[in-house]
């Protein structure tokens, strides 16, 4: 497959008029090349591919790039473009990842790079990324299934007086267990009032009982992530509590109801939304249905208000709607869907009716 996307890169490099690309994202090089280390980077040319790594990754490299001839650099890799003639030129225009490279690393290699011109550009590898392969499907299945069992094992490990950190922490251990590389981004864990944080990184708060506690996590596989949100109740559920959640849940069944191939994903969004806004919850709802992933964990096609994304089969894709009461809770719940020619398949199994605990 290596070979194949490459491929497409240099297409791309064509179509753009570039004399080549330059890739530091590690995301985008395990895509292009199958590396997995750490310190890499990828230079494709119109009709070649050469992969750059220091001497720690010798080995690994010789047996994961695929594509690409790869080159072992005597010093770290980017210092090390200076001395390749095979890159070097007068006004030599290198695209690169303006979304991902940060300025820095953009300095370095212009001052490595002499006589070049460096050309940003948005989505050169990831657009190629977002129709998923029978092999990427089952990557990013695996790693769904690790998240999901995870989940199944923390709900006996909850109660009263844990601390949102030491769940967060027991979480990432049980999916390192099951065969996660590490954690897709970083563990959200959010109680009681802190679960209206949408993004409510695990704090020191304690859980107490009557509280919705929020999780929203993942796992990585072979580089492809899961991302999955359940909102829970420690104890019994009020009237109230049941109320958001089966608002919540509604919005989502009616988001992936709408996915099949053709469909645009604001059509989603607006499926999800539709069902807030009706209960009378708009303005707690801010932010977009989904998003895309694979091997980036926030990718398009983008699930929003605004998206003029098409869904097409073969896309990955999260939906997960929210309702968020400042200073009393909140209740978001997510799943990772494959998109066919006739609707969806959802990839997780950890239940979505409300428990109580």
């Amino acid at each position: 497959m290596s070979k194949e996307q490459i491929g497409k890169l240099q297409k791309f490099i064509e179509k753009e008029n570039l004399d080549g690309f330059i890739v530091t994202r590690r995301e985008s090089v395990q895509y292009l090349c199958g590396f997995t280390g750490t310190a890499g980077i990828i230079v494709v040319k119109p009709t070649n591919a050469y992969f750059l790594t220091d001497f720690r990754y010798k080995d690994q490299s010789k047996k994961q790039v695929k594509g690409a001839r790869v080159i072992v650099t005597p010093r770290e890799v980017i210092a090390s473009l200076k001395d390749l003639d095979q890159f070097h030129g007068h006004n030599i225009r290198y695209g690169y990842e303006s979304d991902y490279l940060i300025c820095n690393e953009l300095k370095r290699l212009q001052d490595n790079l002499p006589g070049s011109i460096m050309i940003p550009t948005v989505d050169a590898v990831e657009q190629f990324s977002i129709l998923k392969d029978k092999n990427e499907i089952e990557m990013t299945q695996k790693a769904v299934d690790i998240g999901d069992q995870a989940f199944e094992r923390i709900l006996g490990y909850l109660k009263p007086g844990l601390r949102e950190i030491e769940i967060a922490a027991e979480l990432e251990y049980q999916m390192k267990m099951l065969g996660s590389a590490k954690p897709s981004f970083e563990t959200i864990i959010a109680s009681g009032y802190r679960s209206a944080l949408p993004h409510g990184i695990a704090s020191t708060k304690k859980i107490a009982r009557g509280d919705f506690v929020t999780f929203d996590f993942g796992a990585t596989y072979k580089g492809y992530v899961s991302d999955m949100t359940r909102t829970v109740v420690i104890g019994k559920a009020t009237a109230r509590q049941k109320k958001i959640y089966n608002i919540v849940l509604k919005a989502q069944r009616a988001g992936i109801r709408k996915i099949r191939h053709n469909v645009r994903a604001e059509a989603v969004d607006a499926a999800s939304r539709k069902v807030i806004d009706k209960a009378g919850y708009k303005k707690y709802f801010g932010h977009g249905t989904g998003h895309g992933l694979g091997l980036f964990v926030h990718s398009k096609p983008r699930l929003g208000p605004k998206s003029e994304d098409v869904l097409k089969k073969g896309m990955l894709v999260t939906v997960e709607p929210g309702i968020y009461l400042p200073g009393w809770g909140g209740v978001r719940i997510e799943d990772d869907i494959l998109v066919t020619a006739t609707g969806s398949r959802i990839l997780n199994n950890a239940p979505k009716n409300l428990l109580e605990l």
